[in-house]
């Protein structure tokens, strides 16, 4: 009798919606189902593993990194900023979470305008897929907080803890995010093993923060929706950091510190 009731304690109760059900089971297998595939080396066509992986295409729609890029984020960007018009009976923890969402990915637009520095190509189709990913999962996840509203608030309250976690990690992410913008020059093509901050001890420690500030959004949130596609996102980046390993080791052989992790220092 006790195990069932522990999700209570920190879990609003499922919201008596079949779109946010059917988007929970969508989301978490989706995102599982894409980190196992690039395990497998079967890759999102984007960054460095652009034709890696599948058959090359010649006539495949392409755009270029930047405005690739953009599309990903801009619009959940507008999602997070305009849930503030369209739902007006907002508690503190509904601007917690529209906020932390909206801020996310206002970083990651500015990050593509003035940070990062692209080189390549990126295929429209996982352009399309990608995007319709944060879109639908940021317009559920506000939507699953509104519908909970009315419902009592678990006894086990984190939303102070998810503020924490998602301010480490979107520092965290901002700041590996400029130890790799700074390894080439605009316009440069070249890659170089990453050094500094945690990519010492594992190869995509922005992965690693970017987890942190969705369990931190999970936290803020409480809802069974945020903490599945938490779960999913955490499948996906394991994934994609385990292929990005393996890239690396490819192309530099040698040079490249075996001692230098997937995901989690020391560990994995």
């Amino acid at each position: 009798m006790i195990l069932p009731s522990i999700p209570l304690n920190f879990l609003f109760p499922p919201p008596p919606s079949l779109f946010v059900t059917t988007m929970s089971v969508i989301g978490i297998s989706s995102l599982t189902n894409a980190g196992y595939m690039e395990i497998k080396g079967k890759h999102m066509q984007y960054s460095k593993f652009l034709n890696e992986g599948v058959a090359k295409k010649e006539d495949q729609m392409k755009l270029s990194s930047r405005t690739g890029m953009f599309l990903l984020y801009s619009p959940s960007f507008f999602v997070g900023l305009s849930s503030f018009l369209v739902f007006p009976d907002r508690d503190l923890r509904f601007v917690l979470l529209a906020s932390a969402l909206t801020i996310h990915f206002l970083k990651r637009v500015l990050e593509v305008l003035f940070l990062h520095k692209y080189s390549g190509s990126m295929a429209l189709e996982s352009t399309l897929i990608i995007t319709s990913s944060y879109t639908f999962s940021t317009a559920t996840m506000i939507y699953a907080q509104y519908l909970s509203r009315d419902f009592p608030t678990p006894s086990i309250d984190l939303q102070y803890v998810g503020v924490c976690l998602f301010v480490i990690g979107i520092i965290g992410n901002f700041y590996h995010h400029c130890i790799l913008a700074s390894l080439r020059k605009e316009g440069g093509k070249e890659y170089k093993i990453p050094q500094g901050g945690l990519f010492d001890l594992v190869i995509c420690p922005h992965y690693l923060f970017e987890i942190f500030g969705y369990i931190g959004m999970s936290c803020i949130s409480q809802t069974p929706y945020a903490f599945a596609f938490t779960v999913g996102t955490l499948f996906y980046l394991m994934g994609r950091s385990y292929a990005t390993r393996d890239w690396y080791i490819s192309k530099f052989g040698d040079k490249f510190p075996k001692d230098v992790k997937v995901l989690v220092p020391y560990v994995f």
